[in-house]
């Protein structure tokens, strides 16, 4: 009997800032909001299946520019009840995912805004290709 392979490639095609800070979500949403002019609300929960198909779910805020259609999700990395969205990023407390455009005098401005919230330790840009569980950041 023929065996068929079937191959899958995660399209990873955004950019993802880790977010360092004790603020619980709710705080640091109003600071983001406040110091870059974005308009992150709660939705939905992000929910991920871990390999034991146990669902974890982590809280999300979103906004999408209207005029350049970019979206920005706010994601955190502890699970509500348990566990971490990126294990290999434990010391990260929530992501800042950007979808479709942005240019790059932008992304630098939100960067600098986001290192001048007064409690955020600091905001990267991470490579989501070398991440172990980036599957859990496609939704």
């Amino acid at each position: 009997m023929n065996k068929i392979t079937l191959k899958y490639e995660i399209d990873l095609d955004f950019l993802l800032i880790a977010i360092t800070c004790p603020l619980k979500d709710y705080r640091l949403c109003y600071y983001i909001n406040k110091y870059t002019g974005l308009n992150l609300e709660k939705t939905d929960d992000h929910e991920t299946w871990m390999s034991n198909s146990a669902s974890l779910f982590f809280t999300k805020y979103s906004h999408i520019n209207d005029n350049t259609g970019t979206e920005f999700y706010l994601i955190g990395n502890k699970g509500i009840e348990s566990g971490y969205l990126l294990p290999e990023l434990r010391g990260s407390d929530y992501f800042l995912i950007i979808k479709e455009f942005i240019d790059d005098e932008d992304l630098r401005n939100l960067h600098k805004s986001l290192n001048h919230i007064p409690d955020v330790v600091v905001a990267t840009e991470i490579d989501p290709e070398k991440l172990k569980s980036k599957e859990n950041l496609v939704f």
